[in-house]
């Protein structure tokens, strides 16, 4: 049995996304700039709406969720990712893949909830604006963001709980650059029909009910948006919205291929794509999505900057 568990709790080997050429140097400098550029805009985001008393709204607060959610996410993978290639090392031990595990399906499950809710909040604030400061308030914000960040953590941990109890047999290697389910589970010795079942009832639970309420949602934002007489009022609509339209695309386009296909539909090479993608690539766009086409943001950004050169030049002597 001790023997058993000592196997069990023995370190695991990421193959990683770069091999020693050049070819993959280059694209492990790009995959930096892109994590560089991620931590950036999100911190700058999150910043931003703290220090603007105009951005103190429910709709910049969950903003500053997703923010948030997107700047530990690529803290989660990439650092480790970097420090093995770097290194030469490939391996992460039991206890730092439990905790990745849970780390990241934690902010994938809460991040799809959250899309939900800013999804509602769009549809309140357009379909419903003379209610907007009754429906969604200050309070209703932090439950929201309390219930998503309690309910996506709970199931993760019963998640990473359960995976990490099952004994793992063979080399031991994760055909991957972090300890994701579908490349971890691939390692598992036995029969897990049942465990496999209640993931995929899971993944549905998590991805596809938020697609249908921020699909219903939308579907009542396109009918306001079409009775709208104003057509400053419909641009207006229509830029916030679809902003939210193309996050809520990618993050669960990449989601669905990565946790919706059978597991004998999996390779190696596919997981670490839809990988790539949900969890460098759209952490990095989210900023500059919302950022671009949002004109309270930057307008807040140009208060910002203006009271701290104003600041400055009041300092000088």
């Amino acid at each position: 049995m001790w023997q058993r568990n000592q196997t069990s709790l023995a370190d695991f080997i990421l193959e990683g996304l770069f091999d020693d050429s050049l070819i993959h140097l280059f694209l492990f400098s790009l995959t930096i700039v892109v994590f560089l550029i991620a931590v950036s805009g999100n911190t700058l985001t999150i910043l931003l709406i703290c220090a603007d008393a105009q951005l103190h709204t429910p709709t910049y607060f969950l903003l500053s969720r997703l923010s948030l959610m997107d700047l530990m996410h690529v803290s989660t993978t990439i650092p480790k990712m970097a420090t093995n290639y770097l290194s030469g090392k490939k391996t992460i031990s039991f206890v730092g893949c439990a905790t990745q595990h849970f780390l990241y399906l934690s902010l994938g499950g809460a991040e799809c909830l959250l899309l939900a809710l800013m999804s509602y909040d769009r549809y309140v604030a357009i379909c419903h604006p003379l209610r907007y400061t009754v429906l969604m308030n200050r309070k209703v914000g932090l439950m929201m963001a309390v219930m998503l960040w309690l309910g996506a953590s709970t199931n993760s941990l019963i998640h990473t709980v359960i995976l990490m109890h099952f004994p793992f047999c063979g080399s031991r290697k994760i055909h991957h650059f972090y300890c994701e389910f579908p490349a971890v589970v691939k390692l598992v010795c036995g029969d897990i029909t049942v465990y496999e079942t209640t993931v995929y009832i899971s993944s549905v639970l998590l991805l596809l009910l938020p697609i249908f309420l921020v699909s219903t949602s939308y579907a009542f934002i396109l009918q306001s948006v079409i009775q709208m007489r104003s057509a400053g009022s419909k641009r207006n609509a229509s830029a916030t919205g679809s902003s939210h339209l193309i996050v809520v695309s990618f993050w669960f386009g990449a989601c669905i291929f990565s946790y919706m296909r059978p597991r004998s539909q999996h390779t190696a090479l596919q997981d670490k794509v839809g990988s790539v993608f949900y969890s460098i690539i759209t952490p990095t766009l989210n900023p500059l999505i919302y950022t671009l086409q949002n004109k309270d943001v930057a307008k807040a950004l140009r208060r910002v900057l203006g009271r701290d050169l104003l600041t400055q030049q009041l300092l000088l002597p």
